[in-house]
């Protein structure tokens, strides 16, 4: 993707200031009038003025650090401090180890002047200590800077909101990702990044016009995280803000992608968190959008290709609709493809499902990732491809423009790829337990492709074959075609049970089963050596299993038309339920 596109006219929300968002400063809470009446004075840490307040807090008990979280200013007349030098130093030890923003004693109940040994310990600990030269009324403290902290709180969720309906206002305007990743980096004044689940870069944004990136070129800044998550440092670098883009779906689908804003250009700041977090969401719209627009497309495509495969539209019509679905497959031969998702059968052709089998179709969201997902990986097959989807039938028919018919098995075996890569993305929950079927028909011109597509259909429908085979020449799969189309005819489960029915009745209940003997023995052609390797068995071990297997049979095991009768009978099982064995 480009690292920019063409975004919104104007500068774009600005970030309010240096200043973290959200919080105020030990200093900004000196200024406050109820601080101020009290002539404070800072003795010790002068330097860390800048720290966030989070919270105020009164308190004379001297365990007081372990009830606090960190960041806040606490206020002491010093009855806590303890009498004693050592009392007083480990009592400003806790309040430094916990993370408080600042001490502020008020002089007069308990000293008249700090101890030395607490301002030592305030300055060797660098926690800003302030004392108070007249009495002030501590809950007019608390009160002061709460609300102060609540109106800067309120402060950042303005300014996210702003960021958040100009975004909203730009995605119905039609604007897309990179617009709107733009707009969060301008805003952030830093590079902002938009990646998949597993790292690939999708969208990348500088914080400057488009042209004229502020900073580092943001594509140069992802090199360089890739080389830092290369180095074993998966996480981004501190003060980044990283939020999920979800993807509303359980395990992988919970998040569609990441969206990163790196701290090149200066620090990141709550409000830029908040508007990141704002920003993914809205970003999960545009996606979800992209993925259903994709995958109705895919659908559209998926009926062309199967009134195509069944005849209705003409061979001389058929360049000229391909063109107005974005297919220009050049003047070489056309390769039908079709792939078959999950061990599950349908009718002939690329129709209706089988009667009674009540097969779903998955939520829709989870048939647009699948869209998406084979479009990208079928995008670097190197050859044009024109690609449907069938949720009926789960059934993916896809043409391939080739150069020339000798590409035929090159580009098959890219395509099988692409396909099983791209369901293993979209679906990896499926993809393990049942790998996808895929058949490559025959290359030829417009006038036979139809008939190509719909022979590629029907055979992966009746295809049994190795689940680890990439795909399946279509001229291999007749035989499976021709028992897959008898498979409700009577006479073919009566042949199994002729031929190899006793056999099945001996391995359902006695060990070892003879059945994957017998299909390896036909499998190497007889060839006893060979058999025996592929089952490591010693050969003394096969010859008895195949002695068995023609005593259970009646038959020769050498004779030809034997052969023949147990290869079909035992492909033949693979298509009739088992209850009519």
């Amino acid at each position: 993707m480009p690292p920019d596109g063409p975004g919104p006219q104007g500068p774009g929300p600005q970030d309010p200031g240096p200043h973290p968002q959200g919080t105020i400063t030990v200093a900004r809470a000196l200024e406050l009038p109820a601080l101020r009446r009290g002539l404070p004075e800072v003795v010790a840490a002068g330097d860390g003025l800048d720290r966030p307040v989070r919270w105020v807090h009164a308190c004379e008990a001297p365990n007081i650090a372990s009830l606090l979280k960190g960041g806040e200013l606490l206020l002491t007349q010093g009855l806590a401090v303890g009498p004693r030098p050592a009392e007083q130093r480990a009592f400003v030890r806790r309040l430094a180890e916990r993370g408080v923003a600042a001490l502020v004693v008020e002089l007069g109940s308990r000293f008249t002047a700090l101890p030395a040994a607490v301002v030592d310990a305030a300055r060797s600990h660098g926690l800003p200590l302030v004392q108070l030269h007249r009495e002030v009324p501590f809950v007019a403290v608390t009160e002061e800077i709460h609300t102060e902290i609540v109106n800067e709180h309120y402060a950042v969720l303005r300014r996210a909101e702003v960021v958040h309906r100009e975004c909203t206002e730009l995605l119905l305007r039609g604007g897309g990702v990179p617009e709107i990743l733009r707009l969060l980096a301008r805003f952030a004044g830093n590079p902002a990044f938009l990646e998949s689940p597993d790292g690939r870069l999708l969208y990348a944004a500088g914080p400057g016009p488009a042209g004229q990136p502020a900073g580092a070129e943001p594509l140069q800044v992802w090199e360089g995280l890739r080389s830092r998550r290369a180095a074993r440092r998966p996480e981004p670098p501190a003060g980044s803000v990283v939020a999920d883009v979800p993807g509303g779906g359980p395990g992988p689908g919970a998040v569609r992608a990441r969206l990163t804003v790196l701290p090149v250009a200066g620090p990141l700041a709550p409000v830029h968190r908040l508007a990141a977090e704002r920003t993914a969401d809205l970003l999960a719209v545009v996606l979800l959008r992209a993925r259903q627009e994709e995958e109705l497309t895919a659908r559209g495509r998926g009926d062309f290709l199967t009134e195509l495969a069944e005849g209705r539209i003409a061979a001389a019509d058929a360049p000229a609709q391909v063109r107005v679905l974005g297919f220009r497959p050049g003047e070489g031969p056309l390769l039908p493809v079709v792939m078959r998702l999950a061990e599950l059968s349908a009718s002939s052709g690329l129709g209706s499902l089988e009667p009674g089998q009540g097969l779903g179709t998955g939520p829709a969201e989870s048939w647009a990732a699948l869209a998406h997902a084979l479009q990208e990986e079928l995008a670097g097959v190197g050859a044009p491809v024109l690609l449907g989807v069938r949720l009926p039938e789960r059934r993916v028919p896809l043409l391939v423009g080739l150069r020339e018919a000798a590409e035929r098995g090159p580009v098959a075996e890219r395509v099988a790829a692409a396909l099983r890569a791209g369901v293993e993305r979209a679906w990896p929950d499926r993809a393990g337990a049942h790998p996808p079927v895929v058949v490559v028909g025959l290359p030829g011109g417009w006038d036979s492709v139809g008939g190509e597509l719909r022979h590629a259909a029907q055979a992966a429908s009746a295809a049994r074959g190795p689940a680890e085979r990439a795909w399946h020449d279509v001229r291999s799969l007749d035989v499976d075609l021709l028992l897959w189309r008898l498979r409700e005819h009577g006479d073919l489960a009566a042949f199994v049970d002729r031929v190899i029915g006793p056999l099945l009745a001996h391995d359902r209940t006695a060990r070892p089963p003879l059945v994957p003997t017998l299909e390896a023995y036909l499998r190497h052609a007889g060839r006893k050596a060979e058999t025996a390797r592929a089952l490591h068995l010693n050969r003394q071990t096969l010859y008895d299993r195949l002695a068995r297997i023609g005593r259970l049979l009646g038959s020769d095991l050498e004779d030809p038309r034997t052969v023949l009768a147990l290869s079909l009978a035992l492909q033949a099982r693979r298509h009739v339920r088992s209850q009519d064995i």
